[in-house]
């Protein structure tokens, strides 16, 4: 899918074609429309391939006029998908009279500042600073939600005998691995631009990259910090569930010895050969009477012993 947008009366609006100065917003396209989109702009698709690559990390391209961004960008997933977090490729294609938004997926945020004019097309490299650091606002965001999400397991994981919770940090985890890879790449890549003369940046705007900047570093800290929580709290946990299990094993061995011990005075009473009060119409009277006792003495003996 290929949009154009110009800017009329300070405001974003969709055209129907190209027109100098214009914002492309590009999702999932056909190869048709990528032959199109570099033929009608003199750039190598190969710009808008890369981006479309999850694998590929935040760096910078520069082919004659025409700068490659590529921006790590965070994903929730939703249903069927264990990992719950992971980052996506987001292409930003800057050319003499137009900038591209090449993504994979539509990107909310994106989509929010083109629909509520919060970009302005004639400035590119402010509107592509904005798209920084409101990445790595919903980084942040995303982070609060792992942190929740922590604390959550971390409350049924205090009474759990099974894995399911372990399972859910473990690809917490690998959700936060994620991040920290893509924070640290999209580091990188920014201070490149803030230091380089790769695109022209105002003064006004060197502002907003140095926020960007220190807002990704932010998240990287707390992507850190949830990492090594998480990773402690698998060690620990672990053992609480293993001592659960234990508890529970316990507790089913004392049952099954005390059940034990009168069905092996009743069993007598199963037997085809004389026995004491045989006779007596109230022997099983006796029998119940003794099965308690034995009951409670080695009940008494197990606490003595600290067993239970």
């Amino acid at each position: 899918m290929v949009k154009f947008y110009t800017m009329e009366e300070n405001k974003i609006v969709e055209v129907e074609k190209f027109v100098p100065n214009s914002l492309i917003k590009v999702i999932d396209p056909s190869a048709d429309e990528i032959h199109m989109l570099s033929s009608l702009l003199q750039f190598d698709p190969d710009f808008i391939y890369d981006s479309l690559d999850d694998d590929e990390r935040a760096r910078i391209e520069l082919d004659d006029d025409t700068v490659l961004i590529i921006l790590k960008i965070p994903k929730k997933f939703n249903g069927n998908s264990k990992i719950p977090y992971r980052t996506v490729s987001m292409g930003v294609i800057i050319g003499k009279n137009y900038t591209i938004f090449s993504s994979k997926e539509p990107v909310d945020f994106i989509d929010y500042m083109i629909e509520n004019n919060k970009f302005d097309i004639n400035k590119k490299s402010r509107m592509i600073f904005q798209i920084f650091l409101l990445n790595a606002k919903v980084f942040l965001s995303y982070l609060k939600e792992v942190n929740k999400t922590i604390s959550i397991i971390e409350e049924e994981l205090h009474r759990s005998m099974k894995n399911k919770e372990l399972e859910e940090m473990m690809y917490l985890e690998k959700s936060l691995v994620y991040f920290t890879t893509s924070l640290r790449s999209n580091e990188i890549m920014m201070e490149k631009l803030l230091r380089g003369n790769i695109i022209k940046i105002y003064e006004e705007d060197k502002d907003v990259l140095e926020d960007a900047i220190i807002e990704n570093r932010q998240a990287i800290e707390v992507s850190n910090i949830y990492s090594d929580i998480l990773a402690g709290m698998m060690d620990s946990y672990a053992s609480v569930i293993s001592n659960n299990l234990n508890i529970v094993m316990k507790i089913l061995t004392v049952v099954t010895i005390l059940i034990q011990v009168p069905t092996i005075i009743t069993s007598f009473y199963g037997m085809n050969v004389k026995l004491p009060l045989q006779n007596n119409p109230i022997a099983y009277v006796h029998i119940i009477f003794w099965s308690i006792g034995t009951i409670l003495l080695t009940l008494a003996w197990f606490k003595r012993k600290k067993w239970l």
